[in-house]
């Protein structure tokens, strides 16, 4: 026996059922289990989703599959009374489309597959007496049948466009051009007003229209349409549309469609028949009751392409009320039956319902939350089904705020949405006049080519941040996410003048003191101010609302899951934070520790004399005083810290970027010192500075003197700042408080280097410490692929690893991730090599394997070690996942990311361990 005569590639509708979605599809799953249940569903097949697949590999069909289809045609066709276009009395079915998850609109339908001159004449007939799918059709008088001729003639229309559109790819304007030119023949704008006698003609312009593009007649062979219809569904599937939805919704490319045959209902037999869509919540606020729209003497198509104006569900009633109340059961016994929002699609023939569809519906973030909690009061769920059912970017939706658009006002500009949330404020160029109107109470918009740490307190200032350079990683980005400020990256439309403070695109000039509005999540740019809607989950995440004593349904939901989710995770949550106001957010959101302390922003500022001197230190004196000055402000800075987190972990990073980076540009230095020269001035100072910062220039600063590596080179900079936590966490203890510090150690390669440190470290600690009872752990930083590979080594040495899961990606794939954005990820998302940029998702296969490789050899030489992640992905939805998996203990991210790790970190958990059922 060969291979394909094992292979079932057709199903009846009564041989499947829901659990079926992977080989039957959504659509084709869904109709098998309402057909099972009993409800008018017109009969049908489904064609599978390895079907298609086969036919994708190949090129054609594989063996098997037309025999299959032939004999389930056969089967319909005896059911029904009826042949596949009969010229007398013809069956006529629809090809749909159905892959595994819901993709509306992306692949293709075909509808009155079954029709041609001749058995257009036979359905007017068949018209005049149907009473649905079921009935033989009958005879009727030929006087009798004009509104039968028309919409016999109106179907047939319908398939020419629909085949010629989909299957032969005939542009779809040129049918609607030819629609338009008789409407104005019969001097309307309805499609209603044209008469049997106009679609008759209307049939042959569309004939001749496809006749032109394709060099064929219209198919008049009814399997041959049937046929095409099939293989153009299984085409669709990688239609430019389709592909590009598929990305934007991380669906797998290798699943396929199915293809669904269903007997033809019509909803355009007159005033008596329609067709219409029904939920049996509101997708949009998750509120129960009767939502949907109703189109009466229409097809689907018409309703979607909204050709005419629906009606309110509701007034099915005064239509037809035996239909409607009729549909109200129907769709509570679906809810019930898959105990969640259902999205359904219904014809009525001459008074008779039908069921076409129904799947699981789409819903707003809002909405997903509310209704998960009411399932829950309903007892159709337990909470955790609804921790399920909801996730991380739902959450982090509800979090940022929006524009309130009544209508779509047309942007100026569009680039990266790299921090989402919505923002207008005036437009300044520099930090400094961004912090100057800040302390006015105005709202600002910080405008740059790109931002770099010297830009930190005007970020911190700004509503919003709009750079012109840069992508979803880049410093504006990163640091516009850890605040939870608004920004858009990478919009290169923009030509930014900072001296002439003023930037111009697309003919208009913007200058400081214009307001301008951005979108964060869509990355859009808008002349003036927009509105802008707060958002009540943060208020309630920040402690203003109390969910126990509000009328508010969303903030009750996302109260009660998030405190489920903490229930359930095994992950601790922590946060990036480098100051006690972060600190402060970050608790008020969940955070029960810090997972990164960057000291490296505590020397910006009016700090950054104190580095030059350190940096421009002539003898060891002098290298000495400076870091002395250093030392007590960078004390107090951890004091604040330690106190805010109030006996938290806290786990501080020792300085890591090349101290070049806190020097001027080298090129503008050296300008400005060519300059005062050209006048004359006294440049001594300046030209030692140059001095130094071409001594420091690397062609690659990334790579070379910065983390431990600096440390090593630099006496005592590494020491002062181990001085500085452990001192300050002593006088936080002996002041009644408590103090957690963990110090870690960045950029180790190598088991020396944090011997190295930690030999000293622990000198500086012993001394400081006395009999305070504070304890210092010391840990490194896992961000070079060679310390992942040897991590059993370095665990001997180390009390805790912290992934800094932004370097490992950057130097596991090789990618300068201040550049890779706007030069080439475009193209290797369009391509389908990347799903999502790996600096936003962890990489499973490649960095997700070092990361997997140092976890299991790290705790095999050091039983109980401390394994947390840092990097940018430790906010990621997906990421929190595969970080539960690896067994880490806790992950950290930027404050305003913190609830949705904490969510995901919970459903982690259930998925793991399946529901206990509360």
């Amino acid at each position: 026996m060969t291979a394909h005569e094992t292979d079932k590639y057709v199903y009846d509708f009564a041989e499947g059922n829901r659990d079926l979605k992977d080989l039957l599809g959504g659509k084709g799953a869904n109709l098998a289990e309402m057909t099972n249940l009993g409800l008018p569903v017109p009969p049908g097949f489904t064609i599978t989703t390895e079907a298609c697949k086969a036919y994708l590999a190949t090129g054609r069909e594989p063996d098997g599959l037309a025999g299959q289809i032939e004999a389930h045609l056969e089967a319909l066709e005896r059911e029904m009374g009826r042949r596949l276009g009969d010229p007398d009395d013809p069956l006529l079915v629809s090809v749909r489309s159905g892959a595994r998850f819901s993709m509306p609109g992306m692949m293709e339908t075909v509808l009155n597959v079954g029709l041609n001159d001749h058995s257009v004449v036979g359905l007017a007939r068949q018209a005049s007496g149907s009473a649905g799918p079921a009935a033989s059709g009958g005879s009727a008088d030929p006087a009798a049948s004009g509104g039968n001729d028309r919409f016999a003639w109106d179907s047939y229309r319908r398939l020419i466009q629909m085949f010629g559109k989909t299957v032969c790819e005939v542009p779809g304007e040129e049918f609607e051009h030819a629609l338009d030119e008789a409407k104005r023949a019969k001097g309307s704008t309805d499609d209603l007003d044209l008469d049997a006698d106009d679609l008759r003609g209307l049939v042959e312009a569309y004939k001749k229209i496809f006749a032109e593009h394709t060099g064929r007649e219209f198919p008049q062979e009814p399997r041959e349409q049937l046929d095409l219809a099939i293989r153009a569904v299984f085409e669709s599937w990688n239609a430019e549309r389709a592909i590009l939805y598929r990305r934007q919704e991380r669906i797998p490319a290798d699943l396929g469609t199915a293809v669904n045959v269903v007997t033809m209902v019509f909803g355009n037999l007159g005033p008596d028949s329609g067709t219409g869509v029904a939920f049996t919540r509101d997708p949009g606020s998750g509120a129960q009751g009767i939502y949907g729209d109703y189109l009466a003497n229409a097809q689907g198509e018409d309703v979607v392409a909204g050709i005419r104006n629906t009606v309110p569900l509701q007034e099915l009633e005064q239509l037809d009320p035996k239909s409607y109340h009729q549909l109200l059961d129907i769709m509570a016994r679906l809810e019930g039956h898959y105990q969640d929002l259902c999205d359904i699609e219904f014809t009525i023939e001459r008074g008779k319902l039908w069921m076409l569809q129904t799947r699981v519906g789409k819903r707003t973030a809002a909405a997903a939350f509310v209704i998960a909690g009411q399932l829950v009061d309903e007892g159709l769920i337990d909470l955790d089904e609804a921790l399920h059912r909801v996730n991380g970017a739902q959450l982090a939706q509800l979090m940022f705020p929006r524009f309130q658009l009544d209508h779509e006002i047309p942007p100026v500009a569009r680039g990266i949405g790299a921090s989402p949330g919505a923002a207008s404020g005036t437009v300044v160029f520099t930090s400094a006049r961004a912090v100057e109107l800040a302390a006015e109470g105005r709202s600002v918009i910080l405008v740059r080519r790109e931002t770099n740490p010297d830009d930190l307190n005007g970020m911190i200032a700004a509503q919003g941040i709009l750079t012109s350079r840069g992508g979803k990683t880049s410093h504006a980005a990163v640091v516009a996410r850890g605040m939870g400020k608004t920004c858009v990256s990478g919009a290169d439309e923009i030509e930014v003048n900072v001296p002439a403070k003023r930037f111009t695109v697309g003919g208009h000039t913007v200058g400081e003191g214009d307001v301008i509005s951005i979108d964060g999540t869509t990355g859009k740019v808008y002349l003036g101010e927009v509105p802008v809607m707060p958002s009540e989950v943060v208020q309630y995440f920040e402690g203003s609302l109390d969910p126990a004593h509000i009328d508010n349904a969303l903030v009750r939901a996302v109260h009660r899951i998030m405190t489920h989710a903490d229930d359930r995770r095994r992950l601790a949550v922590r946060t990036n934070a480098d100051t006690g106001a972060d600190a402060a957010r970050a608790r008020r959101f969940g955070a029960e520790g810090i997972g990164l302390c960057r000291t490296e922003h505590m020397f910006l500022g009016d700090r950054r004399e104190l580095v030059e001197r350190l940096i421009l230190a002539a003898t060891d004196a002098d290298r000495t005083d400076a870091l002395a000055a250093l030392l007590p402000l960078q004390r107090q800075d951890f004091v604040e810290i330690f106190r805010e987190m109030d006996g938290l972990p806290v786990t501080v990073r020792l300085i890591d970027p090349p101290l070049h980076e806190f020097l001027p540009p080298l090129e503008q230095l050296a300008v400005n010192v060519a300059v005062a020269q050209e006048r004359g001035e006294d440049v001594a100072k300046e030209e030692a500075l140059l001095a130094a910062v071409r001594r420091m220039h690397e062609e690659n600063p990334m790579l070379g003197l910065r983390g431990v590596r600096l440390g090593l080179v630099i006496p005592g900079l590494f020491a002062m700042q181990v001085r500085a936590i452990t001192e300050a966490a002593v006088a936080v203890t002996r002041d009644g408080g408590a103090a957690r510090p963990e110090i870690m150690v960045p950029l180790v390669g190598a088991v020396q280097e944090l011997e190295t440190v930690r030999t000293e470290a622990e000198k500086i600690i012993a001394e400081v410490v006395g009999d305070s009872g504070v304890e210092v752990l010391i840990g490194t930083m896992i961000e070079v692929p060679r310390a992942a590979l040897t991590a059993g080594q370095i665990a001997e040495a180390a009390q805790f690893f912290s992934f800094g899961t932004n370097d490992l990606t950057q130097m596991g794939w090789g990618f300068s991730r201040d550049d890779v954005e706007g030069a080439f990820f475009w193209r290797y998302l369009e391509l389908g090599i990347f799903g999502i940029s790996p600096f936003e998702s962890i990489d499973r296969d490649g960095v997700g394997r070092l990361i997997r490789i140092a976890a299991e050899e790290g705790r095999a030489a050091r039983p109980g070690l401390k394994l947390g992640v840092c990097g940018e992905h430790g906010g990621d939805p997906d990421s929190v996942h595969f970080f539960h998996e690896v067994g880490l203990d806790y992950v950290s991210c930027s404050p305003f990311r913190v609830p949705v790790a904490r969510l995901e970190a919970g459903r982690a958990a259930i998925e793991t361990t399946g529901s206990d059922s509360r």
